[in-house]
């Protein structure tokens, strides 16, 4: 929706392992699952001779995954090969025109004068190789970059201190408070909070750094901030481009929209410091995501409608001109949300990605109209790159029988399936089969699925069935998930059902629509629906069953609970249990409140798919998890649930995170998520005796 415990405690006891002598391969032991390298970022150099991935391993010590960059051969003939190492990792690569790789990293600077506790800063490996070197920095550290590919102007985004614009100021105001003692934040507006961190009083500023100077350049480079008038909460943001001639900075700008809200508008900022102005400001929609055309005259970019107690957003690609200020609708009749758009290399079409059927496709569409072009298959698509000769398409490639590795596509054939490069990140083999499968709803409306069988489910030895709910609500299953990997379910004999019921994206706005405000009603038949269909299957044992997810899952876990007892175990993760207590204290309430309505005013849709309410009905035994740092959901939704489970005496457990947030992403403690469910769904629907992890 939309830090372990104990810091010094090992990843995990393989003794512990609940399914360690499960089977072979990565996913039957737990510690083996972890430390599978991870991709997760791609970035095509300006000529696109070159392609560079972020990929994630366990360090040594194995508490925490530390991030390397890897170079990967466009033509695929090539092994890939290390570029950097480090302790502290490195990620965010983009290439500056002259072949050099440029990366933020906290790495320590090895000329500075003191060490002191290191902050991320831009570091730029050269074109052909040798030690990298620190080229911007700032006190607060730099979160993004920009670089224009035909001048090598560079923009980064930092996190800055009001009245800190030079970065003397900024390190006084950071000093005089670290001295003092002063943690504390007076706001001044909402929100104060943000998926996992506080806001303010340090807020992200822009600042225009030019061409890099080169190796032999002495001195720090002169920064000129770009957004002086950045406040918090939010500052000046991180989602910016430049024109390829780097003389306009293209980003995303928050404005007041109504008490308490917020949307954002497209501007565009001369970098020689002149101004800026507003290129689209619509008072009824979000604008965001912005590409420049190869010429720099156009820019595309997304419209999001914004929601509406009667109507979900609705999205669509703008094409903007840049002297004119005009903007025409790209995608007017297309019946999927659009996002990630940029222009193809000869500027005569849009490459953009959405949601499909259960897939995340690559389309293009012709600037200067007609409808949409499907370009690929099966698979969700990320980091979408144009090679600058027009002939390819790089991008990373996902499905829930493929986590995230790249590939090359080429521009116009419909249809694609393409083979992964080389890389560290692919998988030679999977613990069971992946399967599409469908159901009916109860009004007629067609539910798609995925369904993972576990190897050696047949009519003659059915499979146990996990119903897992994705979160968002607006999202759909259709990528590999690290964080919701349903084959370490397969590889202890699970079969893992994963819907993609009403408010799921790709199936068209009235599939979102049959589900908007009303959670509990389409959204849960839905699930029921796509449950009987399956349980229908003779390699399914419909007497062993079982339903779990995480936020928006986690709601609909909750409220499966107060609905039926079908299911022998139910693991409700960061899940909403009171609806008005959830979306008043939320990290943005003015969303969820656009759906729901005043509390006060309108309360019965609060009345009608609020859990809490029907909290006596729950018999079914629940796993609640939550991590503390959980400003989206924040954990007292938890807190509630668990409380009315324990004076219900209902079978439950509490599985609580104190320094996660939303989700679990140190190694030790996904090591241990995983293995209580495990622990609690043997216990329930497999009738084995509970095994407490031995790290718990």
């Amino acid at each position: 929706m939309s830090p372990s415990d104990s810091p010094d405690a090992p990843a995990s006891d393989p003794a512990s392992d609940p399914a360690s002598a499960a089977g072979s391969g990565p996913f039957a032991r737990l510690a083996d699952f972890a430390a599978l390298p991870r991709i997760g970022a791609l970035a095509l150099s300006v000529d696109g001779s070159r392609l560079a991935i972020s990929v994630a391993t366990l360090d040594p010590a194995k508490k925490k995954w530390q991030s390397a960059l890897w170079e990967v051969d466009p033509a695929g003939a090539r092994p890939a090969r290390r570029l950097t190492r480090s302790v502290p990792g490195e990620s965010s690569p983009v290439w500056a025109p002259d072949g050099s790789l440029l990366f933020t990293s906290a790495r320590p600077d090895p000329t500075a004068a003191e060490a002191g506790e290191p902050k991320p800063a831009l570091w730029s490996l050269p074109p052909g190789g040798g030690e990298a070197r620190p080229v911007l920095s700032r006190p607060g550290g730099i979160s993004a970059v920009s670089v224009a590919a035909d001048t090598g102007d560079v923009v980064v985004a930092a996190a800055t201190m009001p009245g800190g614009a030079e970065a003397e100021a900024d390190e006084e105001r950071r000093k005089a408070r670290a001295d003092a003692g002063v943690t504390a934040v007076l706001h001044e507006a909402y929100p104060v909070r943000y998926w996992d961190h506080d806001l303010g009083p340090a807020a992200p500023h822009l600042f225009w750094a030019g061409p890099l100077p080169d190796d032999d350049a002495v001195g720090p480079v002169a920064l000129r901030d770009l957004t002086p008038d950045a406040i918090p909460p939010h500052g000046a943001g991180e989602e910016f481009t430049l024109s390829p001639d780097g003389r306009l900075l293209a980003r995303s700008e928050e404005v007041p929209d109504g008490p308490a809200g917020h949307r954002n508008r497209l501007v565009v900022t001369a970098t020689d410091g002149s101004g800026t102005r507003v290129l689209v400001d619509d008072p009824l929609a979000d604008v965001y995501g912005a590409a420049f055309s190869p010429d720099g005259s156009s820019l595309v970019c997304v419209r999001e409608a914004l929601s509406t107690y009667a109507e979900p957003p609705d999205y669509t690609l703008l094409v903007v001109d840049v002297a004119a200020g005009t903007a025409r609708d790209l995608t007017p009749d297309f019946d999927r949300w659009p996002s990630a758009p940029q222009f193809g290399a000869d500027g005569t079409g849009v490459y953009f990605l959405a949601d499909d059927d259960g897939r995340h496709a690559v389309f293009r569409v012709p600037v200067d109209g007609g409808a949409p072009v499907r370009l690929t298959g099966d698979g969700a698509y990320s980091h979408l790159q144009v090679a600058p000769d027009g002939r390819a398409l790089y991008a990373l490639r996902s499905a829930y029988d493929s986590p995230s590795v790249p590939v090359r596509l080429d521009p116009q054939a419909t249809g694609q399936e393409p083979a992964p490069l080389p890389s560290p990140g692919t998988i030679d083999a999977l613990p069971g089969t992946l399967h599409e499968v469908d159901a009916t709803a109860a009004d007629g409306t067609r539910v798609q699925s995925w369904l993972v069988l576990p190897e050696g489910a047949s009519a003659d030895s059915p499979a146990p069935l996990v119903l897992w709910i994705h979160g968002g609500p607006l999202m759909s299953w259709n990528s590999w998930s690290w964080r919701w990997c349903p084959w370490v379910l397969a590889a202890r004999g699970y079969a893992v059902l994963l819907p993609n019921p009403a408010l799921s994206q790709g199936f068209g706005q009235e599939f979102v629509r049959r589900g908007w405000g009303e959670w509990g009603e389409a959204p849960y038949t839905d699930l029921m629906a796509a449950v009987d269909a399956a349980e229908q299957r003779p390699d399914i044992d419909a007497t062993r069953t079982a339903a779990m997810g995480g936020s928006f899952g986690g709601y609909m876990a909750n409220w499966t609970a107060t609905q039926t007892d079908r299911f022998r175990a139910i693991v409700s993760h960061a899940g909403l249990w009171h609806i008005d207590a959830f979306t008043s204290t939320t990290d943005a309430a003015y969303y969820w409140e656009k759906e729901w309505g005043d509390p006060l005013a309108e309360p019965r849709r609060y009345e009608q798919n609020s859990p809490h309410r029907y909290a006596d009905a729950i018999r079914t035994p629940m796993l609640v998890i939550h991590g503390d740092r959980d400003y989206r959901v924040p954990v007292g939704e938890a807190l509630h649930l668990w409380y009315d489970l324990q004076k219900r005496g209902v079978p439950s457990k509490f599985l609580y995170f104190p320094d996660e947030n939303h989700w679990v992403l140190t190694p030790g403690n996904s090591t241990v998520w995983y293995e209580t469910v495990l622990a609690f769904l043997a216990e329930h629907v497999l009738d084995e005796p509970w095994q407490r992890p031995a790290l718990l």
